[in-house]
């Protein structure tokens, strides 16, 4: 793969995330599965950082490049990836605009004014809400919001939703999965699966073609999010090809080559079930690391229902890939009143 031709401009700390031993909860699952957490939540000083900033690292050469004044983004009111662009703008110096669409179904009266979007008006982002609904898609907010800037006499630099839909969205994962590679080589074995949540699709495409290079793309196993999952592997699938075609892999990336879970999502796109509170509690009371209702705790209720359900085989080891999303917490306090 040629992942080092493409120029990187360094957000996350350097070095690799690390990857920790989730013992406790390991533990309580039965230890017939070891789980290990690699902490993207934990990979930058901007904001909290997260899985954005990683691909923020990709993309944002060419804002800089061709002389662009302003990161224009997209999300939910809780968004973590407008978060992210947010302080990657102002660690660069940009103006940043922020479309901020009514994408979660649910209502408390301080939800548009505690978490991620309070960082990101923090952090001195002009924040536009709009009563849209969810979709992963192109938005027309989104390119309303870009118009409005170059009226103005700016120069608006898009990044789309999860930098999904930039062409070099993927590019931060497969950079993922050679880090974890490096990793294993110290700690002496390999990871049998990888567990990620996936939403607009990009982290887990560029995982797909990062692990594909070593045989293993169809061990990342992705846990949907967007309770559009058909939506989302389609995506996945795109976006990992043409990701691979830009490291220039060396195969085709195929429709076994994408696992994703459809169980866990519901019942809408940020909403947590049942099964996604249980897990974020459990995570939080045996080993301190946080997870959100959004994302990661959707996730982490996947993993634990596969680990009781015996759907690892005995002895795995099991990578949790943490993304980050802490901050949404405080946005679903009612929901957590009690603990």
């Amino acid at each position: 793969m040629k992942l080092d031709k493409f120029p990187k401009y360094d957000l996350t700390f350097s070095g690799p995330t690390p990857i920790q031993h989730l013992k406790r909860l390991s533990a309580e699952l039965g230890n017939k599965v070891q789980i290990y957490a690699k902490r993207e939540d934990c990979n930058s000083g901007l904001a909290f950082g997260g899985n954005k900033t990683r691909k923020l690292e990709y993309i944002v050469p060419d804002a800089i490049e061709g002389g662009y004044d302003t990161l224009v983004s997209i999300g939910g009111i809780q968004s973590n990836q407008t978060r992210q662009v947010a302080a990657v703008a102002a660690h660069l110096g940009m103006s940043c605009v922020l479309v901020q669409e009514n994408w979660v179904n649910y209502h408390d009266a301080v939800y548009d004014r505690v978490g991620n979007i309070e960082l990101s008006r923090i952090l001195g982002a002009d924040v536009r809400l709009d009563a849209a609904g969810f979709d992963i898609g192109i938005r027309p907010s989104w390119e309303a919001a870009m118009d409005e800037v170059r009226s103005k006499g700016g120069k608006p630099f898009p990044v789309p939703a999860g930098c999904s839909e930039h062409p070099k969205g993927g590019l931060g994962f497969v950079g993922f999965a050679e880090e974890v590679r490096k990793q294993e080589a110290e700690l002496g074995f390999k990871f049998d699966y990888i567990v990620v949540c996936a939403v607009t699709g990009s982290t887990q495409a560029g995982m797909i073609v990062g692990f594909a290079a070593d045989g293993r793309a169809n061990k990342v196993i992705g846990i949907d999010g967007s309770a559009k999952p058909e939506k989302t592997r389609a995506q996945v699938l795109r976006i990992a090809r043409n990701t691979a075609d830009l490291v220039e892999l060396g195969r085709e990336i195929t429709e076994d080559d994408v696992v994703l879970d459809t169980r866990f999502g519901g019942p809408e796109y940020g909403l947590p079930n049942e099964g996604t509170m249980e897990a974020i509690r459990l995570c939080a009371r045996t080993e301190g690391m946080l997870t959100d209702p959004v994302y990661e705790g959707k996730s982490m209720d996947g993993m634990i229902q596969m680990i009781r359900n015996g759907e690892f085989p005995e002895g795995s080891r099991v990578l949790y890939a943490h993304l980050g999303g802490a901050p949404a917490l405080n946005a679903y306090s009612y929901l957590f009143r009690n603990g």
